[in-house]
């Protein structure tokens, strides 16, 4: 019996829906990590994102248009989102980013997508949400890609311009992660469709979880398709398929709700009992029945890596801005809190993760701009983003306290508290695409022999044999040196290459390639050693997957400090680029610790911890001195603090710019304020037991002048305005300045 013979009793085959999985992406910069070759190279010459003039002009214009119409405040305390945003959302064709232009589409870049997607996002999650989907994975999508010429021309206009409302249902009560296990069922019969008898499909479905269902006037619809009869003349299970069916055709049931978090985008339930629609409902016609998983997991590979990303670096820059700006204003035991180092470490990681996240989202969204689909990059961009998100955002929290606890038009972070769990959630449970996906789907991508190996090791061709001893040969070869690569990097480090113009890059870059040459050898050994068992193995090939997300958001972080940092502006930048970069390398180091301290062999353990030199930490490490460094840096008023919060737009009036107001009066004063604290240092007149008290004290002792009293007096009622919190009266009506109920909360219950 062959060696070939043995294994294909003991290894399980790639299943027909993980195989449409692995055949609907490319494989990209992950490709070359998993390989323990980084292509800094390939990185370099990714072209830079940059946004055109038609895209730049509808962020100026109809965005920040949308921005002044939304009360983040008011949508959540109603029941519908306002019926005049919904309204100039379709007219401004919101819905339409990626419809081409010739359809009545705007036809964006991915990158416009995620910066537009990520700007809404800042002001009202629940408007960015209803943006977002229509503009991901949904029947817009997948109409461009397989829809038919008369179902394109149809729809697609209809959907730019607002006339139809889209929503896909996919996800069951019995099928959540395991989408391909879809229970709703489409049998292949015979129906009247326009009082003539047609060959179609009589469903049953029964959908939950479906963004913008009760609103939607046509319904995407996933199900499996059977053929009993033998109508169509093959066999009897024909796969998931996908439909379009409109909202009044007859047994579609749609409108009811669900409740996500308090959060007001529509989202809800769909039902349809022996509904008959005809073959032309399938989105490309009957060819297309049973290629209903492929088309999901080929849009979804690209649409995963810009909308809920761009909500995770959302999350991120409300949060750095807001949190930045109140430590500076917040002033407690005489000082600003933001001097204080317990503040310090949590506003520096705050600022380095931010950072992080907009080189992932631009370096993410710009492999996505070349046309590629690379399903496990955007898993990864997914993921960590979201999750990022969430650490960032808790820190926030933290940081202002009382204030953030406290709801209100005036709060800036507590709606995006309460909406992030649901980014974590959708498009793939974060839990699921850390421990299936990135590493689970990555390692059959990225290997360059081991596809092969399986399909060869399956295979009922004669030459079976000889292929598979073929591809085992190129596989020993290649995992050989990967072994030889690791053991020279770690006996003798400074052969790692690196190629930056820049010095402070270049222990960095060689750092990426050290760690991703222990990660090929550890992916080696794991299929060496577990074989399909892999798969169960959740916690190894996680911590694997993490390796590989740490070292290409390590990748990001080089190429967004090389090409977005103007050379001007690198001393601002530096800090935040040393936080970023070590916190990904550390962190991909320690994940490798953590997998070898639990790999199940130990012979082989001690062997893979010996050709990879793996005995210590040995990555640059967050200092205290950095920290200090990069909270110091936070709380200035810069030109790359600005370019690492571009998406949070302060509309007057509204939190962001109250916050605002109060920190750039401070930072135009702050020798003002240094003047009258050295002079109450010198008992030069006495403070007051407020701030406005102290002021007129300092100018009746000529400590400062009329002027500097002006400014001084300008900047203290800011300030005052900036970190109180919104108040209401005993029902709830909230309070103006002047204390008296404007009733927002109550006069306006939604259209």
């Amino acid at each position: 019996m062959s060696l070939r013979t043995k294994l294909k009793k003991v290894l399980p085959s790639i299943s027909v829906t993980e195989q449409e999985a692995l055949d609907a992406g490319d494989v990209w910069l992950e490709g070359s990590i998993y390989r323990g070759k980084p292509d800094f190279s390939a990185l370099r010459d990714v072209p830079a994102a940059k946004l055109t003039a038609d895209e730049q002009a509808f962020l100026d214009g109809p965005v920040q248009e949308l921005l002044g119409m939304i009360d983040d405040s008011v949508i959540q305390n109603g029941i519908h989102l306002p019926n005049d945003i919904l309204e100039f959302l379709k007219k401004e064709r919101f819905f339409s980013l990626i419809i081409p232009k010739s359809f009545g589409g705007l036809e964006f870049s991915p990158y416009a997508n995620s910066t537009i997607v990520g700007t809404i996002a800042t002001k009202s999650s629940a408007v960015a949400v209803t943006v977002m989907v229509p503009n991901s994975l949904g029947p817009g999508e997948l109409l461009l890609h397989f829809g038919t010429e008369e179902q394109q021309a149809h729809y697609l206009p209809r959907l730019a311009n607002g006339t139809d409302i889209p929503c896909f249902a996919l996800t069951s009560p019995e099928a959540g992660s395991d989408a391909g296990g879809i229970p709703d069922v489409g049998t292949v019969t015979k129906g009247m469709y326009n009082g003539e008898e047609v060959l179609g499909l009589e469903i049953t479905w029964d959908k939950r979880y479906i963004t913008l269902a009760p609103i939607a006037t046509v319904l995407g619809l996933a199900f499996k398709v059977v053929d009993p009869d033998g109508l169509l003349g093959g066999k009897e299970n024909l796969g998931i398929t996908c439909a379009l069916i409109p909202k009044e055709h007859p047994g579609v049931e749609l409108g009811n709700r669900h409740d996500p978090m308090g959060i007001r985008f529509y989202n809800g339930t769909t039902r349809g009992n022996k509904v008959f629609v005809p073959m032309d409902f399938i989105i490309g016609g009957q060819k297309n029945i049973g290629r209903g998983w492929q088309m999901l997991v080929s849009c979804l590979g690209a649409g995963r890596g810009i909308s809920l990303p761009a909500l995770g670096v959302s999350t991120a820059q409300v949060a750095f801005k807001s949190a930045s700006e109140y430590a500076a204003v917040r002033e407690q035991f005489g000082l600003s809190i933001g001097q204080f180092e317990g503040i310090q470490e949590k506003l520096a990681d705050i600022a380095g993760k931010t950072y992080l996240q907009e080189a992932m989202r631009v370096l993410t969204t710009e492999g996505l701009g070349m046309g590629l689909k690379p399903s496990v990059v955007t898993a990864i961009a997914k993921y960590h983003m979201t999750e990022l998100g969430r650490d960032v955002l808790d820190s926030a929290m933290d940081i202002q306290a009382g204030k953030a606890i406290q709801n209100g038009p005036q709060n800036t972070l507590a709606s995006g508290y309460v909406a992030q769990p649901i980014a974590i959630t959708v498009e793939g449970a974060n839990i699921l695409t850390r421990n299936l996906m990135i590493f689970g789907q990555g390692v059959m991508r990225c290997h360059p022999y081991l596809q092969s190996m399986v399909e060869s090791i399956h295979s009922d061709d004669k030459n079976a044999d000889a292929e598979f001893n073929g591809i085992l040969r190129k596989t020993i070869g290649y995992s050989t040196a990967n072994s030889l690569r690791a053991f020279r990097l770690g006996v003798l480090p400074f052969t790692a290459g690196a190629n930056s113009a820049l010095p402070e890059v270049r222990d960095y870059e060689k750092a990426v390639h050290k760690l991703s040459a222990k990660l090929a050898v550890y992916a080696d050994f794991s299929l060496l050693v577990l074989g399909g068992k892999l798969k169960q193995a959740e916690m190894l090939s996680a911590r694997l997957g993490d390796v590989m997300s740490f070292l290409y958001a390590a990748m990001a972080s080089i190429k967004y400090y090389e090409q977005k940092v103007a050379s001007s502006e690198r001393e601002q930048a530096a800090p935040y680029f040393h936080y970023a970069t070590r916190f990904a390398l550390q962190s991909a180091e320690e994940a490798l610790h953590k997998f070898l301290d639990n790999f199940p062999a130990s012979g082989t353990r001690k062997f893979i911890r010996f050709i990879t030199m793996n005995y210590s930490t040995k990555m640059p490490k967050i200092s205290d001195d950095l920290i200090r460094e990069l909270a110091k840096q936070a709380q200035l008023d810069t030109a790359f603090k600005a370019q690492i919060t571009h998406l949070v737009k302060p509309i007057e009036g509204d939190g962001h710019h109250i916050n605002e107001q109060a920190y750039k009066a401070k930072m135009a004063s702050l020798e003002l304020l240094a003047k009258v604290k050295k002079a109450l240092r010198a008992k030069t007149f006495k403070p007051g037991t407020r701030f406005s008290i102290t002021l007129e004290n300092a100018l009746a002792a000529k400590v400062i002048n009329d002027a500097e009293f002006v400014q001084l007096s300008d900047y203290n009622k800011k300030r005052e305005k900036a970190i109180r919190v919104d108040e209401f009266d005993f029902d709830m009506n909230i309070l103006d300045d002047n204390a008296q109920p404007v009733n927002p909360l109550k006069s306006v219950v939604n259209q």
